[in-house]
């Protein structure tokens, strides 16, 4: 296979879809593109198994690092596998490391990895927070006076 993926129009696969399939002997998915939608991806099931494979491979050497104390190698890796962990506070990157091991085994066994994107876009705002000391300032200063009354959660203010 040549490239991870290939756009092609989502009227493509409507009109042409013997042709439109047989992409898939060169690249790993299509990329379809929608007007008025989100694109969609297509790829063979057996191409789904074997990333989930790998998925679980990733999780599963993620929780045994941590758990016989091996963080050090991770410690060391993060950065260039999360750039942005270089802003973060060391002792939020223990956190990062743990919720990261937590999430991604729960989300392997679930077989849905949108928590582990979660957590991470999540961490990258903690660490763009951080990269910004102007922001910081304004986002852990304290507030002079009461900030007036809270609505109870599933309330109508």
């Amino acid at each position: 296979m040549t490239a991870a993926y290939e756009d092609v129009p989502f009227s493509e696969l409507l009109h042409r879809p013997a042709v439109t399939t047989r992409r898939l002997d060169s690249v790993r998915a299509l990329r379809l593109r929608r007007r008025d939608a989100e694109d969609l991806a297509l790829m063979r099931v057996d191409q789904m198994e074997r990333d989930a494979t790998v998925v679980d491979f990733t999780a599963r050497l993620l929780t045994g690092l941590v758990r016989t104390g091996n963080t050090d190698a991770l410690h060391q890796a993060l950065p260039e596998a999360l750039p942005w962990t270089t802003f973060l506070p060391e002792a939020d990157i223990d956190t990062l490391i743990s919720e990261l091991v937590a999430t991604a085994s729960g989300a392997v066994a679930l077989d849905n990895l949108a928590p582990i994107a979660l957590l991470l876009t999540q961490w990258r705002h903690s660490a763009e927070v951080y990269a910004d000391p102007a922001l910081l300032a304004l986002l852990t200063r304290d507030h002079e006076g009461d900030l007036g009354p809270v609505p109870a959660p599933g309330t109508a203010e």
